[in-house]
C-alpha cells in the first residue's frame, strides 16, 4: 500500500509543456470532424479545460467556443459532479461536430455528466488516467491513477533555499 499523499506522487506541468501537449492534441484532432474533417465548435470544461481548449481552437481555426462548468473537486477531494453552467444548447445540440476539451480525465465522472448533455460530442483531454480513459475519444499523455497532476495555474514560482551549504 502506498501511504504517500497525492502531492507526493506529483506530475508537474509547466506552461510550456501544457502548450506543447495541447498543440499535439490539436494535431491529433485535425481532420477528424464530421464536416469534411472540420469541427463546428469547441466546448471547454471549466476551469482546467479553458487553456487547452483555447490552444486547440486556435490551432484548428475554430471560432465558436463555449464552456460547460462542472464542479467535481474541492481542493484535492473529488465530490459528486454537477453542472453549474451549461453551454448554449442551441449551438451545441447533441454534440455532433463539437469538441469537448478538458485538461485531464481522472475517474471519468465529470465526463459522464458532460456526455449526458452532449452525447455525440468528441471528448478530448490532454492527460488521462486509466479509470477515465473509457470516457475519452482522444488524449495525449496517460498517467497512473495515483498521480496528482500539478497544472501551471495551480503553482507559483518561489525561492527555494539550497539544500546544502547554508547555515540559516
Amino acid at each position: 500500500m502506498d501511504n504517500r499523499l497525492p502531492h507526493e506522487k506529483g506530475f508537474h506541468v509547466s506552461w510550456d509543456q501544457l502548450h506543447r501537449d495541447a498543440r499535439a492534441l490539436a494535431w491529433r484532432l485535425q481532420g477528424l470532424g464530421p464536416d469534411n474533417g472540420a469541427w463546428r465548435a469547441v466546448v471547454a470544461i471549466t476551469r482546467g479545460g479553458m487553456a487547452p481548449a483555447m490552444i486547440v481552437a486556435r490551432e484548428l481555426d475554430i471560432r465558436m467556443v463555449d464552456t460547460i462548468s462542472v464542479k467535481s473537486y474541492n481542493h484535492q477531494t473529488q465530490a459528486e459532479p454537477r453542472v453549474i453552467k451549461s453551454p448554449d444548447m442551441d449551438v451545441v445540440g447533441d454534440g455532433t461536430g463539437v469538441l469537448v476539451v478538458d485538461d485531464l480525465v481522472d475517474t471519468g465522472r465529470t465526463l459522464e455528466v458532460v456526455r449526458s448533455h452532449m452525447p455525440k460530442a468528441h471528448v478530448a483531454t490532454v492527460y488521462a488516467k486509466p479509470m477515465g480513459k473509457p470516457q475519452v475519444n482522444s488524449y495525449i499523455t496517460e498517467v497512473s491513477q495515483d498521480t496528482w497532476i500539478f497544472f501551471p495555474w495551480d503553482m507559483a514560482l518561489q525561492y527555494v533555499k539550497p539544500y546544502h551549504g547554508t547555515d540559516d
